[in-house]
């Protein structure tokens, strides 16, 4: 039986992907080894599922759109600068959610329970929306990214209206991973 990494994301409008892209390109020349987020690749991760098998794939879809379709588009606000797990060791750089992560919240909880009637498993941590910009990979020279971060606390990458959600598959390559939409499920409750 064909298996396959498969998450649930919203994607991103060119204007907010512009925005994260320039800022990676400023941390890049802070000296720090990270392994950056492709511009491709940037996303809001809902739920990651793990490996899924290729006839559970239709299920899986079909939970996303009926949990979809009672949830309104709503305007999201990219903004902030920050580090997992703190600033002192940081091991992912991400940028957070303003407006909109209420909403965020609100349709991953919707989509957690049934997920997990078909076997997948609850997160451990708090689900917090955010964008991964990229993994450090060294922690030397950490200094100049530790002060990068302090100078983009405030940063605000820019509003865009999420209007649907992707069933995303990953397949993972010496280049990074490639991403493929499995379907897209409308937000459509009023």
């Amino acid at each position: 039986m064909a298996r396959m990494r498969t998450f649930l994301a919203v994607e991103l409008s060119e204007e907010v992907r512009e925005a994260i892209t320039d800022l990676q390109g400023e941390l890049m020349t802070v000296g720090t080894e990270v392994k950056w987020t492709e511009p491709e690749n940037l996303h809001v991760t809902l739920l990651f599922l793990g490996e899924v098998e290729d006839r559970e794939v239709h299920r899986v879809c079909r939970i996303t759109e009926e949990t979809a379709r009672g949830h309104a588009p709503f305007r999201m606000a990219v903004e902030q600068i920050g580090c997992f797990p703190h600033v002192r060791r940081p091991r992912v750089l991400w940028v957070g959610i303003g407006a909109g992560t209420q909403e965020l919240v609100a349709i991953h909880d919707a989509l957690e329970e049934p997920l997990m009637d078909l076997g997948y498993r609850r997160e451990e941590r708090r689900y917090t929306p955010h964008i991964t910009l990229g993994r450090v990979k060294s922690d030397r020279p950490l200094e100049g990214l530790q002060r990068a971060l302090a100078r983009h606390a405030g940063w605000q990458g820019g509003e865009m209206t999420v209007r649907e959600v992707a069933v995303l598959s990953s397949e993972l390559t010496p280049e990074g991973p490639l991403y493929t939409v499995l379907s897209r499920a409308r937000l459509t409750s009023s």
